[in-house]
Order: C-alpha cells, then sequence, then structure tokens
C-alpha cells in the first residue's frame, strides 16, 4: 500500500519526523508554470535567455517555442520535499536532475517524491524525484534529506 503525503503549505510544523517516513510513501504539488511566473523566475536568478522569452528565437530552436527554466520547474521538487514531504525542519542536502523533455509556458507540471532509502544512522532520506506534464516525465532525479527525529536526534 502506497501512503500517500497531504500536508498542506505554510502551516506550522504539519510534516513529518523521521520515524514517519516508509519506503514508498510519496507527495505531489502540481503547479501551472504562466508567463508571469517565468518572468519572476528571470528577475530573481537573471536567467533572461531568450529561449524563454523571445518567441521569435525560440522558434528556430530545437523546442520550436519557448520553453519554461529547467530550474524553475526542478523547484517545484523543492516545494515538495520542504512543504509536504517530509515538510518543515527537514534539511535539502542533495539533488541530482535529468531533464527528459521540454516545459511550455502554461504547462501544469507536476511535481513527486517517493521515499525510497531510509538511512537511520543519521535520520535521512532518499528520495526518487520526478516532474511530470500529463503522463510525460520532463525531470527525473533522486534527492537526499535530513529529517527532524522525534526524539530530538539528527
Amino acid at each position: 500500500m502506497v501512503q500517500r503525503a497531504e500536508a498542506a503549505p505554510g502551516n506550522a510544523r504539519t510534516g513529518y519526523f523521521y520515524e514517519d517516513l516508509t519506503v514508498g510513501m510519496s507527495a505531489d504539488y502540481s503547479r501551472v508554470i504562466s508567463d508571469s511566473a517565468m518572468r519572476l523566475f528571470a528577475d530573481l536568478t537573471g536567467d533572461t535567455n531568450p529561449l524563454h522569452f523571445d518567441d521569435e528565437f525560440a522558434e528556430r530552436s530545437l523546442f520550436k517555442g519557448r520553453v519554461v527554466h529547467g530550474m524553475c520547474t526542478a523547484a517545484l521538487i523543492s516545494t515538495v520535499i520542504g512543504t509536504r514531504m517530509p515538510g518543515p525542519g527537514c534539511v535539502y542536502l542533495s539533488q541530482s536532475l535529468r531533464f527528459t523533455a521540454p516545459v511550455y509556458p502554461g504547462d501544469e507540471v507536476v511535481a513527486r517524491a517517493v521515499v525510497d532509502r531510509l538511512i537511520p544512522e543519521r535520520c535521512r532520506v532518499e528520495f526518487e524525484t520526478t516532474c511530470c506534464v500529463g503522463k510525460r516525465t520532463v525531470l527525473s532525479g533522486r534527492a537526499l534529506t535530513q529529517v527532524p527525529s522525534r526524539n530530538g536526534s539528527e
């Protein structure tokens, strides 16, 4: 049986302690990436590559149109891990990423984290991470987090 996390973003300590997690648990976060979200991401990061904003330039690319910043898509994984599961109090230690397909402005991206391995000695958790648009996987990777323990040890 797969147990799904339902913690809501912004709530006080609604996340999971290390002892609450089991292999196979998963959590999702979905977001439509609008032009305005892309502009905010560019303002934050300084990434104004014309591939994201110039229709004429982007039409000549291998994507045949403007695409969302890959790291904007990847940031949704941080939202899953930081607000849903394990949630508040966890520390993101590492993330590997493989971009497998483009995300276009207006696409709804579903980011998912699935508990893949528990490391009890350090209260760490490895996750399989993905982002999908519909049934198409646009990003895959792995994350490592440090998760608070119910008894206060980490």
